[in-house]
């Protein structure tokens, strides 16, 4: 098991691999416990741009479709994320 050290606190145990399985979007087999939302700007163009570099580092999309203000991926291992279109005031 790889271990990570935190100061002060006692070293965590991580899964050395094994028994852990890709999410999938959406499966009911495999719920989804954990994804993360990237902030990618206000405009779509913003989100375009994002996307493009996400799709270069080997993220491929799990949208059937625009959603009114964000888009669904997975990254080559993959984890779902999705790059959102947020309004900053």
């Amino acid at each position: 098991m790889g271990r990570a050290r935190h100061p002060g606190r006692p070293p965590d145990r991580l899964p050395a691999g094994g028994g852990l399985h890709p999410a999938g979007w959406p499966r009911a087999d495999r719920p989804q416990q954990f994804h993360l939302d990237f902030d990618s700007g206000p405009t779509w163009a913003e989100l375009e741009v994002a996307e493009a570099k996400a799709l270069a580092l080997g993220a491929r999309p799990l949208h059937q479709e625009d959603k009114e203000d964000f888009r669904v991926y997975a990254d080559p291992a993959g984890h779902p994320f999705c790059l959102c279109r947020i309004d900053h005031p």
